[in-house]
């Protein structure tokens, strides 16, 4: 009889035992609870910032996105935001720099980050374009960015550095103009040729391809026998740029296609210029 009661008690005590673990589980477990949710907006911040400022940007990236995501609305969130991008910046992460940095424009337009943040955006898109061989997209991008800069906040102290970046970004492109005009004229497409020499003389005129390109194009037509519209050029030139180094050159020009139409050449139906050929060209 004995012996029957201890091995009724054995699961009795074997569950006995089960519920006490439960329980200490159960406690524990509204223990962990109770520490993550004492762990306040201020806080976290103050530790993604410490690791900010080690250089842990990595750790930091996932501190700063807790706040963006858990405490909107909280008084930190837009600096958690604003630190979040300057991680990605300072990672070399450009792309995502620039996309943090917009979300910070979008969602918090009143914080005094704003100023920087847009010259971030411009900064970052800098940091992406490339010389101008290659494609020039997020050149663009970097001008645009900095000019909504220059316009939005037209007394920061960031300015200067802005316009000076816009004209080195404005330089590229012109030089990827001017090489295609040139390529052109290799490839005998004159028409297209002439229309990449004008746009870079026209839309990037303060920078130094707008002289080579009017070079380019003034000895192109004269090439092509098109000699008044050379010289017309050649004055739109000394015009527009009086103390330029190619001034000699310029003069040189405008004799040879003087002299060609006091010789009569391009001037009657007789003596037609060869022909500027149609614009179409494959893109370079």
């Amino acid at each position: 009889m004995e012996a029957r009661l201890r091995l009724m008690s054995r699961p009795a005590a074997g569950h006995l035992v089960i519920a006490g673990l439960l329980a200490s589980l159960v406690l524990a477990g509204c223990g962990s609870s109770e520490a993550v949710k004492q762990v306040t907006a201020e806080d976290r911040f103050k530790h993604a910032k410490a690791l900010f400022d080690d250089k842990e940007y990595l750790e930091a990236i996932s501190e700063f996105n807790v706040i963006t995501v858990q405490d909107q609305g909280s008084a930190f969130a837009a600096d958690a935001q604003f630190y979040l991008a300057e991680s990605r910046f300072m990672r070399g992460e450009y792309l995502l720099s620039a996309f943090e940095y917009n979300v910070l424009r979008r969602s918090y337009p009143a914080s005094p980050r704003l100023p920087e943040s847009q010259y971030k955006i411009a900064l970052s898109y800098y940091n992406l374009s490339p010389g101008w061989p290659l494609d020039q997209q997020y050149t663009k991008k970097a001008i645009d960015e900095f000019q909504s800069f220059v316009e939005y906040f037209p007394k920061n102290s960031l300015v200067p550095d802005a316009d000076a970046k816009i004209k080195e970004l404005n330089g590229r492109l012109a030089g990827k103009e001017y090489q295609t005009a040139r390529l052109y004229s290799t490839m005998e497409y004159y028409r297209a040729a002439l229309m990449s020499y004008e746009e870079v003389i026209e839309k990037y005129h303060d920078t130094e391809f707008a002289p080579l390109a009017f070079q380019g194009k003034i000895e192109l037509l004269i090439s092509r026998n098109h000699y008044r519209e050379a010289g017309t050029e050649i004055d739109r030139f000394l015009t527009r740029y009086p103390n330029s180094v190619l001034k000699s050159r310029m003069e040189s020009l405008k004799q040879t296609a003087d002299g060609q139409i006091a010789a009569g050449h391009n001037v009657d139906s007789n003596a037609p210029p060869k022909p500027i050929l149609p614009a179409e060209a494959p893109q370079p």
